[in-house]
């Protein structure tokens, strides 16, 4: 059982800043996956960005604004958010998996936050 708890969300301008982190509770949080998905209003949630043990993945159209990043001392990952534009408003989760075949799918996270708010202004 792992429990997730998001912080960091908030009001920025467009071509700001924000950090996003996400505290993980429970044991073995080194072996899962972890991941970021973000929710607009309207939308389908999407696959922002993930972080294996190894690796990390990222959307095409945050790749150079946004990394991941995971301290597994403090059971926490984060994610670093620059450049910010309007349309990255949205809700993020952060979200926890292991063996999966994709890390792109939420349908492969089995523990989620409950997320924050992000919002851009132009």
């Amino acid at each position: 059982q792992v429990q997730l708890v998001e912080s960091g969300g908030g009001l920025v301008q467009a071509g700001g800043s924000l950090r996003l982190s996400c505290a993980a509770s429970g044991d073995t949080y080194s072996t899962y996956t972890m991941g970021w998905f973000r929710q607009a209003p309207g939308k389908e949630r999407e696959f922002v960005a993930a972080i294996t043990g190894t690796s990390s993945y990222y959307r095409g159209s945050v790749k150079g604004r946004f990394s991941i990043a995971r301290n597994n001392d403090l059971n926490a990952v984060y994610l670093q958010m620059n450049s910010l534009k309007p349309e990255d408003t949205a809700v993020y989760y952060c979200a926890a998996g292991r063996l999966m075949s994709t890390v792109v799918l939420d349908t492969g996270y089995r523990y989620w936050g409950q997320g924050t708010q992000v919002t851009v202004s132009s």
